[in-house]
C-alpha cells in the first residue's frame, strides 16, 4: 500500500516537464507541482497542521484545491471538501462536526461575498479554526468572529525552501466528503490514502489516463467525490486537467477545442447543453472518451442522442462512501447498455451481490434488491459517527448502498434507483421510472415525476409533469391516456402541473428534490381533503 505522494513521485521523476494541471495562463508541470505540494505542505506544518487535523477546502477547481490537498496528504492531514454553494448554515455545520483547524477559501469567488457568509455562521461552529487562508487578491477581511483568527494569503504558503518528508501511513485519513442529506444532517464520509490511491490507478487504467497525450476536462467540482475521484485518478495515470472553475458552455467549448481534449466526465445535463451548443456530427473530434451520470430522468435519450452526433457516452457508477468511476460500461458496447448507470467495476477486488431489503436474503444474479458491495475504495467511516458507520457497513465488510439495482450474467451489475424511490402497488415492486416514461409518451408532457404517498389504503402514486408551452391537455386526459397503456394499480392517483421541479445543486450536479415533491403532494391532497 502506497501513500498519495507516491502518486506525484513517479511522474516527476519519469515525465518531469509533462503538465499535469492547466488553467487560465498557468500550465503547471509534475515536478513543478511536486514543488508546490512540499511548500504548501512545509507552510502548513509552520501553522501547526499535523497528522490527522483537518483542513477545510472552500475553493473552486483551480491549482491550489489539489495542491492543498496533497500537502494534507504528505502530512497526514485531513482535507474536508467544502461545496462553493454552501452557503452559513452549511459551512458552520461542516466546520464544527469536523473540527477543522485552518479555513482556505476565496473571497472574491464568481462574485459570491463569501465574506460576508462567514460573518453570518455561528460562533460556535469556528471555534477550533486558528488559522485562515485566503486565495487570490483582497483587501476585505471575514466579518464576525472569524475575523478574531490570523488570516494570511495563499500565494504565501508556495514561497518555501523548506522540504517536509512525507509523514503520512497509507491508512491514514486523507479526504472528507458530504453525502447529500435529505431531511437529516448530510454524514461526513472519511477516506483513507490507501483506499483513494489504489482506486485512482484502477481508474486510471480502466478509463485510459495512463496513455499519451491523456487530457481530462475537469468541469466537475474537486470538492464533490465526482470530480474529486477525477482529479486523483488522472495523477495516478500522468494525464494532464484543464480546470474549469466554473461551467459556462461557450468557454469550456473553447477549452475543450484549445487544448485537445481526449477524456471528458459530467453529468447527463452537462453533455446535453455540449451538444445543444454544438449541434453537428463529430462535435468534439479530440476526445476519445465520455462518461456520464443520470441525475436528469428527462434526459434518458442523452445516450442515443449523442450516439447520432458521433459522441459515445458511458453511463457510470459511484457513491461518496466507495468514491465515484467505481464501475462504467464500455465505449464499446450497445447504447442500451452505455445508457444504463453501472457496468463492471474499475477493481478486479471488488465483489458485488444483492440483499432482498425486505427479508433480508441474498438474492441470485437478475434479480432486484439492494446493492451491496465489497472494494477496496470503501471509506473508513462516517466521521465521528460509529453508529451510522456500523449501519452502513456489513459484519462481512459489505457497504449497504440504498441502491436498487442487480447483478448481470456477464459479471457486470445495473443501478436502477434508489431503495427509497421505488414503489409498492398493488403488491409489486414498481420503478417509478417507469410510470414516468409513459406519461412523457404524451404529446403535451415535457417531464414527470412520480413519487409515492402513504395512505390508509397502501401506497399511492402522484405525478408532477411540466407541460409544453400553450398545451392545453387536463388531468384527466392524462389519466386515461395512463389507464390506456399501464396496469391501472400503476396509475397516478392525482396528477399536478408544475412550472419547475424542486432542485439542490450539489458537487457532483443537479438533483431533483423527491422528498420536496412528496411533502408538495401530501400538503395538495391534505388540502384537498381539508375543503
Amino acid at each position: 500500500m502506497n501513500t498519495l505522494n507516491a502518486l506525484i513521485d513517479n511522474h516527476a521523476r519519469n515525465q518531469p516537464n509533462a503538465p499535469v494541471l492547466i488553467y487560465r495562463k498557468q500550465n503547471i508541470s509534475y515536478i513543478e507541482f511536486k514543488q508546490r505540494c512540499h511548500a504548501v505542505a512545509a507552510n502548513l506544518a509552520k501553522l501547526g497542521v499535523h497528522h490527522g487535523d483537518r483542513v477545510a477546502l472552500w475553493l473552486p477547481n483551480i491549482p491550489a484545491w489539489l495542491e492543498l490537498f496533497f500537502a494534507c496528504a504528505q502530512l497526514g492531514a485531513i482535507a474536508v471538501a467544502v461545496n462553493t454553494r454552501f452557503r452559513s448554515s452549511e459551512v458552520g455545520d461542516l466546520l464544527k462536526r469536523s473540527g477543522s483547524k485552518i479555513l482556505v477559501f476565496w473571497p472574491n469567488f464568481i462574485g459570491i461575498n463569501f465574506h460576508k457568509i462567514l460573518g453570518e455562521i455561528d460562533t460556535e461552529c469556528l471555534t477550533t479554526i486558528e488559522t485562515v487562508i485566503t486565495y487570490g487578491k483582497t483587501d476585505a477581511r471575514p466579518l464576525g468572529e472569524i475575523d478574531q483568527q490570523p488570516t494570511i494569503s495563499y500565494d504565501s504558503l508556495l514561497r518555501s525552501s523548506d522540504t517536509t518528508p512525507v509523514q503520512a501511513q497509507a491508512d491514514a485519513g486523507c479526504i472528507i466528503f458530504t453525502t447529500s442529506g435529505t431531511t437529516k444532517l448530510p454524514k461526513l464520509v472519511l477516506h483513507t490514502q490507501s483506499g483513494v490511491e489504489q482506486h485512482a490507478r484502477d481508474v486510471a487504467v480502466r478509463f485510459g489516463y495512463d496513455q499519451p497525450n491523456a487530457l481530462l476536462l475537469q468541469a466537475i467540482p474537486f470538492c464533490g467525490v465526482f470530480g474529486f475521484s477525477q482529479a486523483v485518478a488522472a495523477v495516478a495515470g500522468g494525464a494532464g486537467m484543464v480546470c474549469v472553475p466554473t461551467f459556462e458552455v461557450e468557454d469550456t467549448i473553447k477549452a475543450i477545442d484549445q487544448h485537445r481534449i481526449t477524456q471528458i466526465n459530467g453529468s447527463d445535463e452537462m453533455f446535453a447543453r455540449l451538444l445543444d451548443a454544438r449541434p453537428k456530427p463529430d462535435p468534439f473530434p479530440t476526445v476519445d472518451f465520455c462518461g456520464f451520470a443520470n441525475f436528469t430522468p428527462s434526459l434518458d435519450n442523452i445516450v442515443s442522442r449523442a450516439d447520432r452526433q458521433g459522441l459515445k457516452l458511458v453511463g457510470l457508477y459511484g457513491a461518496s462512501e466507495i468514491l465515484a468511476l467505481f464501475a462504467g460500461q464500455y465505449p464499446d458496447d450497445t447504447v442500451d447498455a452505455r445508457n444504463r448507470m453501472g457496468g463492471f467495476p474499475v477493481s478486479n477486488l471488488t465483489k458485488v451481490r444483492v440483499r432482498d431489503p425486505k427479508n433480508g436474503n441474498l438474492l441470485k444474479t437478475g434479480h432486484v434488491g439492494e446493492l451491496e458491495f465489497q472494494t477496496p475504495s470503501l471509506m473508513l467511516q462516517y466521521f465521528n459517527n460509529p453508529e451510522a458507520t456500523a449501519s452502513a457497513i456489513t459484519s462481512d465488510g459489505f457497504f449497504r448502498s440504498g441502491d436498487l439495482g442487480l447483478v448481470c450474467a456477464d459479471g457486470s451489475f445495473q443501478f436502477l434507483s434508489r431503495i427509497g424511490d421505488m414503489l409498492r402497488l398493488g403488491g409489486f415492486l414498481v420503478n417509478p421510472q417507469e410510470i414516468e416514461a409513459y406519461i412523457q409518451q404524451h404529446i403535451d408532457v415535457e417531464e414527470c415525476q412520480v413519487i409515492g404517498v402513504d395512505g390508509p389504503r397502501g401506497t399511492r402514486p402522484v405525478g408532477f409533469v411540466i407541460l409544453r408551452e400553450n398545451a392545453t391537455t387536463l388531468e384527466t386526459d392524462l389519466t386515461n391516456h395512463c389507464l390506456a397503456g399501464m396496469a391501472k394499480f400503476k396509475v397516478p392517483y392525482r396528477i399536478f402541473p408544475v412550472s419547475d421541479f424542486p432542485t439542490t445543486t450539489g458537487a457532483n450536479g443537479t438533483k431533483i428534490q423527491r422528498s420536496k415533491l412528496r411533502e408538495m403532494a401530501i400538503q395538495m391532497l391534505t388540502t384537498e381533503s381539508d375543503g
